[in-house]
């Protein structure tokens, strides 16, 4: 048994929702491109960092969730006025985030395992 609750969720309401079910916990959500049916996102970046986010999950917090967010198609997340971008303030995808809090690792930041295990091991 996993020490931390992963949560998938598709495009803003479902996370909003998801999260709001859940108030109280430590959350976590990383946020990728929206992944076809052979698996891969169409964002080559979010295709590169996921296995590296997925390696530092381990070092969750005790009782925390984990969100696995697809932001949605390609010209949904080009549109500077989607709701991820405006309401969530993500700048580009992979985005990891500590909900809450202004912690935020965004697209290259992603590749660095001991920054996204910093971001999970902090307090």
């Amino acid at each position: 048994m996993s020490h931390y609750e992963e949560v998938k969720v598709h495009g803003y309401d479902e996370f909003c929702k998801a999260v709001s079910e859940r108030k109280g916990n430590d959350i976590f959500a990383y946020f990728s491109g929206d992944i076809d049916t052979q698996g891969l996102s169409w964002c080559p970046d979010c295709v590169k960092a996921e296995p590296i986010v997925r390696g530092e999950m381990s070092h969750l917090p005790e009782g925390s969730v984990f969100f696995y967010c697809q932001v949605g198609e390609r010209p949904y997340w080009k549109d500077p006025n989607n709701e991820f971008k405006k309401t969530l303030k993500l700048s580009g995808v992979p985005t990891l985030i500590r909900y809450g809090t202004p912690q935020k690792l965004v697209e290259e930041e992603c590749f660095k395992a001991d920054l996204v295990r910093m971001m999970f091991t902090e307090d």
